[in-house]
């Protein structure tokens, strides 16, 4: 890894870069969970750079791991503020020109909104179609994954990302759910500065909008924040793991963030989506991918990952990134000249 900072509108930001650089090749940029850091991403951007051949790029965000602080409490719009202010400003002074945002839980979140808004998805800020669009095409033919059985009661206890994983069964039946396009059939295309190419997205247990199974697992970390070793732990991997961790559970525990819904950016996304998340996630049901699968009109494929929890590019590494490899490989690669 190639450890750095850079230095954006509120501050300074913690970053990490491993493979080539974004003159060289398209970048996939990492966007962590809500007590995620660019650390606790563990080897997963090493594993990615070296089975895409593209540049990864992760950052802290303000608040977490050795960025700057974040003012709390936090406000309830703090995941569209980062998709619509700060993440622009971020790929902009990193000098990225090609990406595809992976995003895990709130970071899946900011990545949904950023690619369907204005400023996100299009180069320049302006909501013009960007060339690497699937619609400069006609659209690819819909096929349906295989069938797939799910317990979504049968859930493993709650538990965020801790900085202690345990791996789950990577030979597990896994199944697909929803829709899978031939994404190959899009276009490359042009860096013309400003706001970078968006090749692709994709989500990692993001939200969409809040269940009650989420609040209850954000319940009870809190318990183990406070009394448990969960504080310790995290305690590793931030400047302040009071503003990190209280930034994130105040937020969701206020009562007016039960009206977090993100379903209306989802029609706006016109790049290839991958939607990923753990068939046993204490933070959400199959419900999230479902939502995503019925209203994103671009391609896009979704997979509930049998052995994973809130975390299984962590909890089964294999089988995700696979998932997210092959994604990558029928992407257009755009061209930077």
């Amino acid at each position: 890894m190639r450890a750095g900072r850079i230095q954006v509108a509120g501050g300074t930001l913690a970053t990490g870069w491993w493979g080539p650089g974004p003159a060289e090749a398209a970048t996939l940029v990492l966007l962590h969970e809500g007590l995620g850091s660019v650390a606790l991403w563990r080897d997963v951007p090493e594993r990615l750079a070296a089975a895409t051949g593209w540049g990864v790029f992760a950052y802290s965000r303000f608040g977490y791991g050795d960025s700057d602080g974040a003012a709390l409490p936090r406000p309830m719009t703090y995941m569209q503020h980062e998709a619509e202010v700060v993440l622009p400003d971020v790929l902009r002074t990193a000098g990225i020109e090609r990406a595809v945002l992976v995003g895990h839980s709130d970071g899946g979140s900011i990545a949904a909104i950023y690619a369907g808004s204005r400023v996100g998805s299009w180069a320049g800020g302006v909501r013009s179609l960007p060339t690497a669009s699937w619609r400069d095409s006609a659209r690819p033919p819909k096929t349906v994954g295989a069938a797939f059985r799910t317990d979504v009661g049968g859930r493993a206890e709650p538990g965020h990302d801790s900085g202690e994983h345990e791996t789950g069964d990577h030979e597990a039946e896994r199944g697909d759910i929803g829709r899978e396009a031939t994404v190959s059939q899009c276009a490359g295309s042009r860096y013309t500065g400003g706001n970078p190419i968006l090749l692709g997205l994709v989500t990692i247990a993001a939200h969409f909008i809040v269940e009650d199974v989420n609040i209850a697992s954000i319940r009870e970390i809190k318990a183990e924040y406070e009394t448990g070793t969960l504080r310790q732990r995290l305690a590793r991997y931030h400047r302040d793991v009071d503003v990190a961790f209280r930034g994130w559970n105040d937020a969701w525990l206020d009562p007016r963030f039960r009206s977090f819904d993100i379903t209306g950016v989802l029609p706006h996304i016109e790049v290839p989506v991958l939607a990923l998340q753990g068939a046993a996630d204490p933070y959400g049901t199959d419900a999230q991918l479902r939502l995503v699968e019925a209203k994103v009109r671009a391609p896009i494929t979704t997979r509930l990952i049998a052995g994973g929890r809130h975390s299984p590019h962590l909890e089964a590494m294999d089988e995700t990134l696979a998932a997210i490899t092959n994604f990558i490989a029928k992407l257009p690669r755009g061209s930077s000249t």
